[in-house]
């Protein structure tokens, strides 16, 4: 239940920004943020390295995570597993003053990198535990289980506990399949949505030309 595995609440997540960054060497702000855009936006750690200045619209603030199926200097490589879907991610107030901080240090090179290391390098999710110590930190806060994916599980369970449609966050997600996003779906708001999905079947049933069909009475 990839429920499970997602941190409680904002303040969970600040806290644990926060001790990444005053655990690692050069206490380097970056290591934290990587870790907030991530859970916000409920990306992957590899598709976070790999934003740049034109994949943000400063006026819908949208972040386009694309799918790259070239190499580019210091980016992405698509394998045809992963992050294989583009799709729209919105990214919220909280994050966004951080976000144009980092937009205006780039300035005006559209292919400048949204989030890198502490000497420009890419930050990979091995870079990330390596560079904070990451199993060290979550298990000292409680969260033993936390690995880094597991940010995007906790974006993803917040937006659906938030109500976002599950047609929508199957957007955001870039899942191929609804079962995957539903898994996010809290208990009770998974049963209402099968038992409509249950009905949509069976009037789709009835109206088939092979099936049962309705008479006028």
């Amino acid at each position: 239940d990839p429920r499970r595995l997602a941190l409680p609440d904002w303040d969970s997540l600040v806290k644990l920004a926060d001790a990444l960054v005053e655990r690692s060497a050069d206490r380097y702000a970056g290591w934290g943020e990587v870790v907030i855009f991530a859970a916000c936006t409920a990306a992957r750690i590899g598709e976070v390295s790999g934003a740049r200045a034109r994949d943000i619209d400063r006026k819908s603030w949208v972040w386009t995570v694309r799918r790259q199926t070239t190499p580019s200097p210091g980016g992405l490589v698509d394998k045809r597993t992963k992050g294989k879907r583009a799709r729209d991610v919105p990214l919220i107030p909280e994050i966004r003053e951080m976000v144009a901080r980092r937009l205006d240090a780039i300035g005006d090179n559209p292919d400048g990198r949204l989030f890198t290391g502490p000497r420009g390098g890419r930050i990979t999710t091995a870079v990330l535990r390596d560079a904070t110590h990451w199993d060290e930190v979550v298990q000292k806060l409680g969260y033993e289980h936390l690995r880094r994916h597991d940010l995007r599980h906790t974006g993803l369970t917040w937006m659906a506990d938030a109500g976002v449609p599950v047609h929508v966050l199957q957007k955001i997600a870039g899942h191929g399949s609804l079962t995957t996003t539903q898994r996010y779906l809290h208990p009770d708001k998974r049963s209402i949505t099968e038992a409509g999905e249950a009905l949509s079947l069976h009037l789709s049933d009835r109206r088939s030309p092979s099936g049962p069909q309705l008479r006028a009475v």
